[in-house]
């Protein structure tokens, strides 16, 4: 019963075995999972096996010397200050009643009983008594709030609405509701000023310890806008000293990764429609697969080079570290935290992957610490600016392009590497947690 089974098993660690002594003694580093060729197997005879695998290069970085650098830094203004406790007081703002003669605009906001029906018969969650809703929050059902406009206090009025095809409610998907409205109150909204009191309802002592707290909120967040500058400053000139041959299989893998973000935009942004792109594995324009396979090349190089100096530097992630960021994974699904904790927990593969990116970030301090810096005073707006370039370049290449979708560029000629796997050398698996979980989660070019 048990037989093919167990001699399939054998072979498999038999040849795992084998391969793995096979590499340690030549001191051969793949760069990708092997190829596999193996003829028939008989009982009795030798296991006899072929194996075709790509290998790592020898990234020279005994002499390495970290590159001089310059680090922009923006003292919090107060006009920076300033805009933040406007802002703050913007998003406090309280609603008071309006005259009964007020017709309710964008804006504002009406405190309203509403009962919906589809085909004549309510629905569960489709009626609320004294709900308060603010025009132009799109809080609503597309078309809600639009059809409000206008109305007075003491107003019934009749809602027709649409459900959206992706409605989280299977059975109100797509279906056409009729709602009957009655309005109870217009109230018009007034802004909290910046003072004492403002602090108090945030629960601060005054003014000025709102003021504090903002002011290192500020701080903290123009430090992390400096080191994504500094950080993409190094990886340009380490792209510009360091040229070495890679492995085509690896290029190949980040080459499809750009690919397929150039046609998820293209779909998103509606240029383009799922159909366009069936068959195509590389865009039609030779100019345009040569421009994303230049900016794989450059990616998985800096990957490597970055994997090599941590390497030679014993740079380590710690589990402790690895835990956190699977907190901080499980963090962003509310409710199902448990899965995803237990999906990494089990998942080997997933947890190098979260532990990649780690690696990164620490070879990259480390390199800036032994960095010749010169600071570089600048204002918080161009600090934003710089960065906000920088992340469009990487998270939306084909941004602000209007050619056909088989045509679109990538500006992401100097984005960051992709993270490998540092740690073992091998190139990283594509694969996404969400896909095992409830959790859906949109991979991030970084």
């Amino acid at each position: 019963m048990h037989g093919e089974r167990a001699r399939g098993q054998v072979v498999s660690e038999t040849m795992q075995e084998t391969s793995s002594k096979l590499f340690e003694e030549k001191e051969i580093r793949p760069a990708l999972r092997p190829e596999v060729e193996m003829d028939d197997y008989e009982d009795g005879t030798d296991l006899e096996y072929t194996l075709k695998v790509e290998i790592l290069p020898d990234v020279k970085v005994d002499d390495f010397k970290a590159p001089k650098l310059e680090r922009w830094v923006a003292e919090v203004a107060d006009t920076d200050l300033n805009t933040a406790l406007e802002n703050i007081a913007s998003q406090q703002k309280s609603f008071k009643d309006a005259a009964k003669t007020v017709k309710a605009k964008n804006g504002d906001a009406v405190v309203i009983d509403y009962l919906g029906r589809i085909d004549g018969e309510a629905f569960d969650g489709g009626a609320a008594d004294g709900h308060q809703l603010e025009l132009g929050s799109n809080s609503f059902i597309p078309g809600f709030e639009e059809q409000l406009v206008g109305a007075k206090t003491g107003d019934e009025k009749i809602v027709t609405v649409t459900f959206p095809e992706q409605y989280h409610s299977v059975d109100l998907a797509g279906k056409e509701a009729e709602f009957t409205v009655t309005v109870q109150a217009v109230k018009q909204p007034s802004e909290a000023k910046v003072d004492d009191e403002l602090a108090v309802n945030l629960g601060l002592e005054n003014l000025d310890a709102l003021k504090e707290s903002l002011k290192g909120q500020i701080e903290a967040d123009n430090a992390s806008l400096t080191r994504a500058h500094m950080k993409r400053a190094l990886l340009d000139t380490l792209a510009d000293e360091y040229s070495f041959e890679v492995p085509a299989g690896m290029v190949d893998l980040e080459f499809a990764q750009i690919w397929e973000q150039i046609k998820r935009d293209a779909i998103t942004s509606g240029d383009a429609k799922p159909e366009d792109f069936e068959g195509k594995d590389a865009p039609e324009d030779e100019a345009d697969a040569a421009e994303f396979r230049s900016i794989a090349e450059r990616r998985v190089r800096l990957g490597l080079l970055l994997s090599e100096i941590g390497m030679k530097n014993e740079i380590q992630v710690t589990q402790e570290e690895v835990n956190r960021r699977i907190m901080e994974e499980a963090r962003r699904y509310p409710g199902q935290e448990a899965q995803v904790f237990e999906f990494y927990q089990k998942n080997e593969e997933m947890r190098t992957q979260l532990r990649a990116p780690i690696f990164e970030e620490k070879v990259v301090d480390f390199v800036i610490e032994q960095a010749d810096v010169k600071e570089k005073t600048v204002s918080r707006e161009d600090l934003e600016a710089a960065v906000r370039a920088i992340d469009e370049e990487e998270a939306n290449p084909t941004k602000g392009k209007k050619k056909a979708p088989a045509k679109k560029k990538a500006a992401a000629k100097k984005a960051e590497p992709k993270a490998a796997k540092a740690a073992d050398k091998k190139a990283p698996a594509k694969k996404a947690p969400a896909k095992k979980t409830a959790a859906k989660k949109k991979a991030a070019d970084k």
